[in-house]
């Protein structure tokens, strides 16, 4: 597969160039300013019209930075389809109405066959968790860079871990976790169990985190195992649900940003 197409414009973030570009700058101009310099973010994956102010306000980091950034691993959950292990696709290109990204397809086909790592292009190709983070780089990055999109739904710490490492790079990568928290409680419920989620993930503290609290917690997971050898300092960006970003009180979903410097 040459470029996998986009799956979910205009259903997640609008389709038409302009108005997605305008979005996403007003998104980002909008959000919570701060001076971190991260080498890894966790973001939600819903509608911008819901999720998008909470993930701004990580993407902002990155524009501070885009001098220095050339590579994105974007790791995130299969919605849709099983993955044993991380699975990559064989695109060499991401297509978004905002234009192509390409992909680190030398990178790619270097940790192919390690570890757990395969080419599974069925998993990739409806998959919106990773696809609603491309307009945002293409948007804050004003320089050429490359993915690599690695989704997963059934990997242990240890294989992510090992699959991290080999993509860590230094100051010129950043990773980009993607997963929502909490699913359709009310909102009062949400605030308090996202409020434990997100004190899970500040303190390391895996042992509480999983799909009940956070749709990527196999992802979540393994990252936060690295990240913790690695010695990454976690700081809490945005914490909200679609109650506070949408009308809808009584079925929300929980959307956290938080920075790992």
């Amino acid at each position: 597969m040459q470029t996998r197409k986009a799956a979910v414009s205009g259903l997640f973030y609008p389709q038409n160039q302009i108005e997605l570009k305008d979005l996403v700058n007003h998104l980002i101009l909008s959000a919570a300013s701060f001076q971190y310099h991260p080498k890894a973010i966790l973001v939600p994956h819903a509608g911008f019209i819901y999720s998008g102010p909470i993930a701004a306000t990580a993407y902002g980091l990155l524009r501070k930075m885009s001098q220095t950034i050339k590579r994105i691993i974007l790791l995130g959950p299969s919605h849709r389809v099983y993955v044993r292990g991380i699975a990559l696709s064989s695109a060499n290109y991401f297509e978004t109405p905002l234009g192509k990204i390409e992909v680190d397809s030398k990178l790619r086909d270097k940790i192919t066959g390690k570890q757990g790592i395969t080419i599974n292009d069925e998993a990739h190709q409806y998959e919106h968790s990773l696809e609603v983070q491309l307009p945002f780089l293409q948007v804050v990055l004003d320089q050429k860079i490359k993915i690599l999109p690695a989704v997963t739904n059934d990997a242990s710490n240890f294989e992510i871990e090992n699959f991290l490492e080999l993509v860590w790079g230094s100051e010129e990568t950043i990773i980009i976790i993607s997963s929502d928290l909490s699913h359709f409680l009310n909102y009062d419920a949400a605030k308090q169990k996202d409020q434990k989620t997100v004190e899970s993930i500040i303190n390391y503290d895996i042992d509480h985190i999983s799909d009940d609290s956070a749709c990527g917690s196999t992802a979540l997971n393994g990252f936060l195992t690295a990240a913790k050898n690695k010695k990454l300092v976690p700081t809490l960006l945005d914490l909200r649900n679609s109650g506070d970003t949408g009308i809808e009180k009584n079925r929300v979903v929980g959307y956290a940003s938080i920075c790992f410097i």
